[in-house]
């Protein structure tokens, strides 16, 4: 019988050590521990979305009123806060989380009493997969884990903050995975490509998400550089551009295409390229981040010789590796 896991100190996020506990816990029964788990799960992606809301806010301007002490209590206080709210009935993310691996959320009575009360189901799930080595490196698998539904909708509210302020704050290739993975995981499923293919594309066409196609301070929240042609009839934005004629750089203004949220850009370019005859090759490359860069490339995407190689190079690089473990490491301690 797995020993029960002290859930008021997992309520404090100063005590790490209740972690072992629950790692133990979890490793003798993961069916009991699921629902203690998803408040863990659901306590990082609130304290993510306090975080943009906060960075949402500091985008609108400083404030004459705070400190460098100032900020660090306030954000002492919210991963207190993200805990609490996680540990009562929370916002739903536990719950969803739960039933999509196949448990059953507690009633309130059982769960004041039992919170391993009332659970069924394989806490274990990996839906389709994109590539073969995204499984096997177990990186399929942390995606999975994080980005159900519950991660879906922490998705929704980051593009909600984001359209917000007109701009998407990322300010490292961590967060910068950390907030597009779920939408890269479902654009690569429809491509049948690798993860780190398409966030590799994404990080090439945007600077890891610091320049995207902007008009003023509205960003188009294009993430890859797509252009707005006589046939795209939504909002687009005109910015000068680096174009490639004959081998040579040219500078000269274009529209792009421009969109209400990261998300809407990932469905488009997956539609693009997934019915595209131009993108066929592309199509099903799986772990080969090389062959899909360079069908990309026969097709027209981009006029840089150099294109192909910068992608592969940024999706087998230490940076993205790094952000990558960093996403990995987040899921392992759910």
């Amino acid at each position: 019988m797995a020993a029960p896991v002290d859930t008021q100190r997992l309520g404090t996020y100063t005590d790490m050590s209740a972690f072992a506990g629950l790692r133990s816990a979890a490793q003798k029964d993961s069916k009991a521990a699921l629902p203690v788990v998803a408040k863990q799960f659901e306590s990082i992606f609130t304290q993510m979305m306090l975080k943009s809301m906060r960075d949402a806010s500091s985008a609108l301007g400083d404030d004459i009123m705070g400190s460098q002490a100032g900020n660090a209590y306030r954000d002492m206080f919210d991963h207190q806060l993200s805990l609490t709210l996680s540990q009562g009935r929370g916002i739903g993310i536990a719950d969803m989380l739960i039933r999509q691996l196949g448990g059953s959320p507690a009633s309130p009575a059982a769960a004041s009493n039992d919170p391993f009360a009332g659970v069924t189901g394989d806490a274990s799930t990996v839906a389709s997969v994109s590539s073969p080595s995204d499984q096997q490196s177990g990186l399929m698998d942390s995606l999975e884990r994080m980005l159900g539904d519950a991660g879906r909708a922490v998705g929704e509210g980051a593009d909600a903050v984001a359209g917000a302020v007109g701009k998407l704050s990322v300010s490292s290739p961590e967060e910068f995975v950390q907030k597009l993975a779920p939408h890269a995981i479902e654009a690569a499923k429809k491509l049948g490509v690798s993860v780190r293919a398409l966030l590799a594309q994404a990080a090439l066409e945007t600077g890891w998400g610091k320049h995207m196609p902007a008009q003023g301070h509205t960003s188009s929240f294009n993430m890859f550089g797509i252009k707005a042609g006589s046939s795209w009839d939504g909002k687009r934005v005109n910015v000068p551009t680096l174009e490639y004629e004959d081998g040579v750089a040219v500078r000269r203004k274009d529209s792009f295409r421009a969109y209400d949220s990261p998300s809407d850009s990932f469905k488009d370019y997956a539609d693009m390229v997934s019915s595209s005859p131009r993108y066929a090759g592309a199509v099903g490359r799986g772990d080969d981040v090389a062959g899909f860069a360079h069908a990309l490339v026969k097709g027209g995407y981009a006029t840089d010789p150099s294109y192909a190689r910068k992608l592969t190079d940024i999706a087998n690089g230490p940076v993205m590796k790094q952000a990558l473990a960093a996403l990995k490491q987040i899921a392992a301690e759910l």
